[in-house]
C-alpha cells in the first residue's frame, strides 16, 4: 500500500509501505480520507512521536471502510466487513490502511460524508476530553478558548455552548474573528490589539470570570491570566505553540485554588480513549445528526498533495479542518 513518508529531500511522498496486518482485536481500515492536527507538524519536527505499535506517518484521524477483522472483533459482533466508520488513531492516517483497535471506532453520523466523518475523532474526542473529563465543565460556567480560528477550536466551541457554557475566545486579526462568527462564541478577544488578561481582569471585576480555560499556544499570558480567573479555575494546557515558559504567581494559585493542568488525548491509554468515544457517540454523535452542531471543513486536498497541506496548516491561515482526500 501507499502511505505519505519524509523523504531525503525533507518533503513529504506518497511511498510503498508494508500492508497493515490487524492483530486479534484490530480491523483493517480501508482509508478514504484523514484530518490534518497540529499534532502532526509536532511529530514532524520531531516533538510528538506516535505511541508504540502504531506507525511512523502521520494522521490522528480518519474514515473508511472495515476491510477486514480479527477473530475477537469477529466474535463480539459489533462490527461487520462493509461498515462505514470513523477512527481516532495513534498514527497512520496519511495511507490507504491501516490496522485500528476496535475500542477506537466510531459508526459515521447520520448525514454526514466521509471528509467530514474524517474531520470528528481527534478534535471531539479532544473537546469531550478537555471539557468532561479534565475540566468538569457545568453549565453556566465561562469557557476560555484560545486560537479561535483553530480545527479544535471548530468542535470545542460549539460543544460548550451546547452543556452551557458561556465562551470567551481568542483570534489574532478581525478576518479570523469574521470568519469564526458563525461558532457564535459570546466573545471574541483580537489579541493583536487587546492584551487577553486586561479582558479577563475585567471580566472578573464583573462577575463573569473564567472557569475553565484550553490552550494550546502557552508562552507568556499563561502566568498573566492565571491570577484573573474564578476562584477554581482550571487551565488545561494542550500544547504550547506560542512557547513553552511562562512565570507564575504561585501564591495566586494556592489562594484562588487554580489549577494547571498539562494533558493530550494521543497518550491516554486504549481503555481511557473508549471511554471518551463511547462518550462522543452518546452525546455529541445526536447533535451532528440532528444539525446542532457541523464539522468545520476548511480546506479539501488530495493525500498526494499532504506537504502542501501541512503548509497551510502551519501558516495558519486557516478557518476549521483540513482534510485529505485518499478515495
Amino acid at each position: 500500500m501507499h502511505a505519505i513518508l519524509v523523504g531525503d529531500d525533507g518533503k513529504l511522498h506518497w511511498s510503498v509501505v508494508p500492508d497493515p496486518q490487524p492483530k486479534d482485536d484490530e480491523v483493517l481500515l480501508e482509508i478514504h480520507a484523514a484530518a490534518l492536527n497540529r499534532a502532526d507538524l509536532l511529530q514532524r519536527a520531531g516533538q510528538y512521536p506516535p505511541p508504540d505499535g502504531w506507525p511512523e506517518w502521520f494522521g490522528l484521524e480518519a474514515a473508511g471502510v472495515i476491510k477486514a477483522m480479527g477473530p475477537k472483533v469477529k466474535a463480539e459482533g459489533k462490527w461487520r466487513v462493509g461498515d462505514e466508520v470513523c477512527a481516532l488513531l495513534g498514527g497512520g492516517g496519511y495511507a490507504e490502511y491501516v490496522a485500528v483497535p476496535s475500542g477506537m471506532l466510531m459508526p459515521i453520523p447520520r448525514g454526514l460524508n466521509m471528509i467530514e466523518a474524517a474531520s470528528l475523532p481527534e478534535v471531539f474526542g479532544a473537546a469531550c476530553l478537555f471539557l468532561c473529563y479534565d475540566g468538569n465543565l457545568q453549565k453556566g460556567e465561562t469557557l476560555l478558548m484560545q486560537a479561535g480560528a483553530s480545527g479544535l477550536a471548530s468542535a470545542v466551541i460549539p460543544v460548550a455552548k451546547a452543556y452551557g457554557a458561556r465562551v470567551i475566545t481568542t483570534v489574532v486579526s478581525e478576518e479570523q474573528a469574521e470568519a469564526i462568527a458563525y461558532l457564535k462564541a459570546n466573545m471574541v478577544v483580537n489579541t493583536s490589539r487587546q492584551k487577553l488578561a486586561d479582558v479577563l481582569k475585567a471580566e472578573l471585576e464583573a462577575g463573569r470570570g473564567v472557569d475553565i480555560a484550553v490552550d494550546c499556544l502557552g508562552d507568556a499570558p499563561v502566568g498573566e491570566c492565571l491570577p484573573y480567573m474564578n476562584v477554581g479555575g482550571r487551565w488545561i494546557m494542550i500544547a504550547t505553540l506560542a512557547g513553552d515558559f511562562a512565570n507564575i504567581d504561585l501564591r495566586s494559585m494556592y489562594v484562588r485554588r487554580t489549577q494547571l493542568i498539562g494533558t493530550t488525548l494521543r497518550s491516554r491509554t486504549p481503555e481511557q480513549k473508549a471511554d471518551i468515544l463511547g462518550r462522543m457517540v452518546q452525546e455529541i454523535w445526536p447533535m451532528l445528526e440532528n444539525g446542532s452542531i457541523r464539522p468545520a471543513i476548511y480546506k479539501v486536498l488530495p493525500i498526494q498533495e499532504a506537504e502542501e497541506a501541512q503548509a497551510l496548516m502551519a501558516s495558519g491561515k486557516h478557518v476549521g479542518k483540513i482534510v485529505l482526500k485518499v478515495r
